[in-house]
């Protein structure tokens, strides 16, 4: 899962957004660090991410991945997932305009902006004004974030050719995500992740 996923499902689980989306900024146990709420976001975050990579439809996209890129698939996946929450928005959340969405939670995150890390203040920098999450319903521009993440990332080179697996194999990473994806969200809505 990936920003737009993770935003999603705190919001189902009554979560913490800010502490669902600074998770990967935060080392060790945020209970130590942080207000209970947030500790209990970036706890959830976590969880959520151990539970993704475990899940059968995500071990198989896995598969779907070449030799020289499979290293990566993990945060390709992640993105992708997003893709294609964000493609489908309207059907998964018909009552709630993805820019609406996106705006109430860019509320509940800026005020605590100046307590986060640093890196993560950074993010916020562009995450908002460059309308990332909406933007990942265009699958050529997931090939932009991955370059991306590439280039800040020299070891996960590889990222740059995973597109191709995304792009290639897009119809069964679709079918993935709509077997595993409303079953998380049934899970955040009934507290069980």
């Amino acid at each position: 899962m990936n920003f737009l996923a993770h935003l999603h499902l705190a919001t189902l689980a009554n979560s913490s957004l800010s502490g669902n989306l600074m998770a990967d900024y935060v080392r060790g146990d945020p209970q130590l660090q942080w207000p209970a709420d947030i500790a209990a976001g970036i706890v959830l975050h976590r969880r959520l991410d151990a539970l993704t990579d475990s899940l059968p439809e995500v071990l198989s996209a896995k598969r779907l991945f070449r030799d020289e890129t499979r290293r990566v698939a993990p945060v390709t996946l992640d993105v992708v997932w997003d893709h294609f929450l964000s493609r489908h928005w309207d059907r998964i959340e018909p009552d709630l305009p993805l820019p609406l969405f996106l705006a109430r939670a860019q509320a509940q995150i800026e005020p605590m902006l100046a307590q986060s890390p640093e890196g993560f203040q950074r993010l916020n920098g562009y995450l908002w004004r460059e309308r990332w999450m909406e933007r990942y319903a265009d699958a050529h521009y997931l090939q932009q974030v991955l370059r991306g993440m590439a280039a800040r990332r020299p070891r996960l080179a590889a990222l740059v050719d995973s597109w191709q697996d995304f792009y290639d194999n897009y119809a069964a990473l679709e079918t993935f995500f709509w077997q595993f994806y409303p079953q998380l969200m049934a899970r955040a809505a009934a507290q069980q992740l």
